[in-house]
């Protein structure tokens, strides 16, 4: 299906501060304006209200998009794929935290969840945290936070925790963000394929069994997650518009 035909599943489109969805011929934009770091923006496509969650695997998700500016000039985080949405606006408790997606964050973003490869960047990623064996470590948290401070138990014991929380990451090259091109997701029960025009970049041998939403964004906050202790979020100063442009959107059942 083509961008328009998807619009028909969209459930909400999402526009806060200085942001902006619209439709150009054969295209759907998701735009920023210039935006200070005391006001947050955000321009957003999803499929799901609240907890309403549709997808499971087996499925597989193609999308062909770009982004404006180039990856360099980017400001705050922006992608597509399938997650959980861990907070909700209002809500109490956090679910934790599950996605199967193309994810791009820039610096001083630094969630740093898999070894060897960095924090910001363009990634292929997954994160399956609902899983027992995150749970059952997760009572050792503040020592292994304390260890993991060690580089040499850093680089013996994060494999342990990676795994548990079902990290896998792939850094793709940043500049193909400034032109258009397919990227394609295979979410399966036993894990995730990741291509880029038609050349895998990622196997993933952990990923979510769902139910999982559908999203498309682009917005301008930072986040810092690390097996070290540090964690913070916050907005940025952005001082151009931004864009993350979809030409095609396809979701199918396998």
């Amino acid at each position: 299906m083509d961008v328009t035909i998807y619009e028909q599943r969209i459930r909400r489109v999402t526009e806060i501060g200085a942001a902006k969805v619209y439709k150009q011929p054969d295209q759907l934009v998701l735009t920023t304006q210039p935006t200070g770091s005391d006001s947050y923006a955000d321009a957003q496509i999803s499929d799901y209200v609240e907890v309403n969650f549709r997808w499971q695997p087996p499925l597989r998700l193609v999308v062909r998009a770009y982004a404006m500016p180039a990856a360099d000039q980017l400001r705050g985080t922006a992608g597509f794929g399938f997650w959980n949405q861990p907070f909700m606006p209002g809500q109490v408790s956090l679910r934790l935290p599950q996605a199967v997606w193309f994810f791009f964050s820039s610096p001083p973003s630094n969630i740093h969840l898999a070894q060897d490869v960095p924090g910001p960047g363009w990634k292929a990623a997954t994160i399956h945290a609902a899983r027992w064996p995150f749970l059952a470590l997760a009572p050792t948290a503040p020592i292994g936070l304390l260890l993991m401070r060690v580089p040499a138990l850093y680089r013996w014991l994060w494999p342990v925790g990676q795994r548990a929380i079902g990290v896998s990451e792939h850094l793709l090259d940043g500049a193909l963000l400034a032109e258009p091109h397919t990227y394609t997701l295979d979410w399966r029960t036993d894990g995730a394929t990741f291509t880029v025009d038609d050349k895998v970049v990622l196997e993933a041998p952990i990923a979510p069994r769902g139910p999982l939403g559908f999203i498309a964004w682009v917005d301008t906050q930072y986040a810092v997650v690390t097996p070290q202790g540090q964690f913070g979020f916050g907005l940025l100063d952005v001082a151009h518009e931004q864009s993350l442009v979809l030409e095609h959107i396809e979701i199918t059942k396998r």
